[in-house]
């Protein structure tokens, strides 16, 4: 099946209501709105559905010479866990080439562990590859989205659960889903240096309309300090002041 034949399904699956990112349909702003959070929240839908374990949404990282995944959420989040960091490591490279050329997915399963392997090896259309994490079974779903965008998404588990005639619809609801985080931009958060809670606190009380006073008041701070806070927050958001920060923050689901 071609990357066009995937996303035809994903549309057909939009034009009968069946919106495969969720309970709401595109033309809703509830869509449009969504956050990282609800996207984890998804994402763990859909490894319900497959009777997966774990999972993760990685973006392709945009260079040609360090071909690597940029993890975006998995199962752990807001943790990151180990499986993620084996990924995002020299054990992805070949998937990034490959997710770069193809929308075939790709699936392993450690030798030492029993499971899903028989029901993978009867997808017509997938392919064995290396495990990308050790100790693990999982299968892979090459993802693409506007701008040139592409990634994938990953399901772990000894005992998925995919037939033929549902691969391709989970791996339409991918494409949804990765469309969605894609147009949040959440490549940022893998550039953003770790925002502390106290930072996120006078984002959120600016957010609420709470002037530096306000802030410094409420949190027992001075008013430099707090400023300090919201300047720091500001730069490690790549945003060109406060409001644009609290726009950031809101969208990626850093604060409510």
């Amino acid at each position: 099946m071609t990357h066009a034949q995937v996303r035809e399904t994903a549309a057909a699956l939009f034009d009968d209501q069946r919106n495969p990112f969720g309970a709401f349909s595109l033309g809703s702003e509830t869509h449009h709105a969504v956050t990282i959070p609800d996207a984890v929240l998804r994402c763990r839908w859909i490894a319900v559905d497959i009777n997966a374990s774990g999972f993760g949404l990685f973006f392709v990282s945009p260079s040609l010479e360090r071909a690597r995944l940029v993890a975006c959420f998995d199962s752990d989040y807001p943790s990151t866990a180990v499986a993620t960091k084996f990924m995002s490591g020299a054990s992805g490279e070949e998937m990034v080439r490959h997710s770069r050329i193809s929308t075939t997915p790709r699936w392993w399963a450690d030798d030492g562990m029993a499971g899903s392997r028989q029901a993978m090896e009867n997808l017509a259309w997938s392919e064995r590859t290396a495990p990308l994490a050790p100790g693990t079974n999982g299968i892979a779903f090459p993802v693409h989205a506007e701008r040139g965008q592409c990634g994938l998404v990953v399901f772990l588990g000894s005992d998925i659960t995919l037939s033929d005639d549902t691969l391709c619809e989970i791996h339409a609801r991918c494409f949804a889903l990765f469309a969605a985080v894609a147009r949040i931009r959440p490549g940022e958060t893998g550039r953003t240096r770790a925002i502390s809670k106290r930072e996120l606190e006078c984002l959120k009380l600016t957010a609420n309309g709470n002037t530096s006073e306000e802030i410094a008041k409420l949190l027992k701070l001075s008013v430099h300090t707090a400023n300090q806070y919201l300047t720091q927050s500001t730069q490690k958001l790549n945003a060109v002041n406060r409001n644009q920060a609290v726009a950031k923050a809101l969208r990626l689901g850093l604060i409510e």
